[in-house]
């Protein structure tokens, strides 16, 4: 008879941890198009990724938040590119 170790999180605890997840890389995505997109964007992505992975029921905030964190890097590699910034502002 194989002893196997206790699992450490059940699996509606891991589900809800996904579900956070989810929410987190949506939230951080969405924060990240207007302020320090070099930071909440890839952060957005690997949460985002994760959330996925470990299947969550909120699938979709999950897809949203990693397209929003891939918005972000794009965003920021565009400001790196025309400004040589990474900040952006209306006007001139």
């Amino acid at each position: 008879m194989a002893l196997t170790a206790p699992s450490r999180t059940s699996p509606v605890r891991a589900r809800r941890d996904a579900d956070g997840m989810a929410v987190a890389s949506f939230v951080l995505g969405l924060i990240g198009l207007l302020l320090f997109n070099a930071v909440f964007g890839p952060c957005a992505i690997v949460l985002g990724t994760l959330a996925i992975a470990r299947e969550t029921r909120r699938r979709g905030r999950a897809l949203l938040g990693l397209t929003l964190g891939i918005a972000d890097v794009v965003l920021l590699i565009v400001l790196l590119t025309l400004n040589h910034s990474v900040f952006w502002q209306f006007g001139g």
